[in-house]
């Protein structure tokens, strides 16, 4: 059974893959929350498509003085490399998202073990946290990861 795992989410400025402008991280250990990790993350250019603007409420006034992801990377690498890594659409898009932002950066991807809370209870992230009666500050990726943690927490315990 897994004991211990790291709920990721990343939130984008825009359609590439590369443009990660939040970070939110979750880390689980026998069953309880230690640790959360919450960074705002400089995408390439800064640049921004407003459509994601209105879905997650960050603009490029609050990411231009913040760390490019690569600056950012050996800070959340402990949380993924050779760990269990849960996302919610994670096999679609959180997983895809590390990866072709570690290529861009030059950067290998480690190893990890992944698992997708959307796979996992087939339904979409607000409607599950409905269900659940979780709390979900949808698109913020803290709150998203959370929630993922949250989730994942109750399908082991069903499991």
């Amino acid at each position: 059974m897994i004991e211990n795992f790291t709920a990721i989410d990343f939130e984008t400025a825009q359609g590439a893959r590369t443009s990660i402008c939040q970070v939110g991280l979750v880390r689980v250990e026998y069953g309880k929350i230690i640790e959360e990790v919450n960074i705002l993350v400089q995408p390439p250019d800064n640049y921004y498509w407003s459509r994601f603007i209105d879905i997650h409420g960050i603009t490029p006034r609050q990411t231009a003085n913040a760390p490019t992801f690569d600056k950012i990377w050996n800070k959340i690498e402990p949380f993924i490399k050779c760990q269990n890594v849960v996302a919610h659409n994670g096999l679609s898009f959180d997983f895809p998202v590390l990866n072709k932002t570690l290529e861009y950066y030059g950067m290998p991807v480690p190893d990890y073990e992944k698992y997708c809370t959307y796979r996992i209870f087939k339904s979409n992230l607000a409607s599950l946290c409905s269900h659940y009666k979780i709390h979900l500050n949808h698109h913020d990726a803290l709150s998203d990861a959370r929630a993922c943690a949250e989730l994942f927490l109750i399908h082991l315990r069903n499991f």
